[in-house]
C-alpha cells in the first residue's frame, strides 16, 4: 500500500532544514516527506474508511520492526534509516491526518487535535517542548493556507493566535524558529500562504539568526 515518493518540499521547509544543524536534519526531512504523504492520502479521501485504512497501514510500519518492513519507498526506507527506534515518536503524525477525515466543515476538536498531533512528532526531533507554541503556529497556519471552506480558514486563523507568542529558541532549534515565525506572520494575515510577500525571506532570516 506504499505511495509514491513526496513531490518537492516547500519553500518554508527547505529554509527550515537550511538553518537546522545537520545532524537533524535528515530525521527532519523524513518527517516532513511523512508528513506531506499523509497529506496526500487524506486530500485523495472521499470515503472516510479508506483513508483510514491507508493511515493505519503507516501507523502499522511505524510498529513494525525495520527487518519486516517492505522496502523500495523511500518515505518508508528513510524513516528506518533516520528514525530508527524512534518510529513510534511518529505516531501523532499520523494521528494528526486522521482527524481530518471528518466530514467537513472541520470542527474545532479536530483542529486542535491535529495541530497538537502534528506539533507533538515535529518536537520529537528536538527532544523537548521548548519549541510548543512555534510547532503549533506553524501546523495551524499551514493548514489555514491550504483548506477551500472560508469558515474553516476562520476558524484556524482564530485557533492558531490563541497560542502563546513563540519564545527565543536554541540554536538547534533554528530551523522550528522559523517555520513557527512564518506560521505566526501567515496567520496574522488571514491565514495566507507562508512563504507569500516580500516579508516572508526578512522573518525567517531574522528567527534563523534570533530564534524567534
Amino acid at each position: 500500500m506504499a505511495d509514491q515518493p513526496s513531490e518537492n518540499l516547500p519553500a518554508e521547509v527547505q529554509l527550515a532544514l537550511a538553518h537546522t544543524r545537520p545532524n537533524l536534519r535528515d530525521a527532519l526531512r523524513i518527517f516532513f516527506e511523512l508528513d506531506m504523504r499523509l497529506g496526500r492520502i487524506v486530500a485523495a479521501t472521499n470515503e472516510p474508511m479508506l483513508g483510514q485504512m491507508r493511515l493505519a497501514w503507516w501507523r502499522d510500519m511505524l510498529g513494525t520492526s525495520v527487518e519486516d518492513r517492505p522496502s523500495g519507498d523511500a518515505v518508508l526506507d528513510g524513516i528506518g534509516e533516520h528514525w530508527a527506534e524512534r518510529e513510534a515518536e511518529l505516531v501523532p503524525l499520523v494521528d494528526a491526518w486522521e482527524h481530518l477525515l471528518a466530514e467537513p466543515p472541520l470542527s474545532d476538536a479536530d483542529a486542535i487535535g491535529f495541530a497538537e498531533n502534528r506539533g507533538q512528532a515535529l518536537l520529537a526531533i528536538y527532544g523537548d517542548k521548548e519549541g510548543k507554541d512555534a510547532a503549533w503556529h506553524w501546523a495551524v497556519a499551514d493548514l489555514a493556507s491550504k483548506v477551500s471552506l472560508d469558515e474553516e480558514r476562520t476558524m484556524l486563523v482564530k485557533l492558531g493566535l490563541q497560542g502563546g507568542a513563540s519564545r527565543s529558541l536554541p540554536r538547534q532549534a533554528r530551523g522550528l524558529a522559523v517555520l513557527g515565525a512564518l506560521g505566526q506572520r501567515a496567520l496574522k494575515r488571514g491565514g495566507r500562504p507562508l512563504m507569500e510577500g516580500r516579508t516572508a525571506s526578512l522573518v525567517a532570516l531574522r528567527a534563523a539568526s534570533f530564534g524567534r
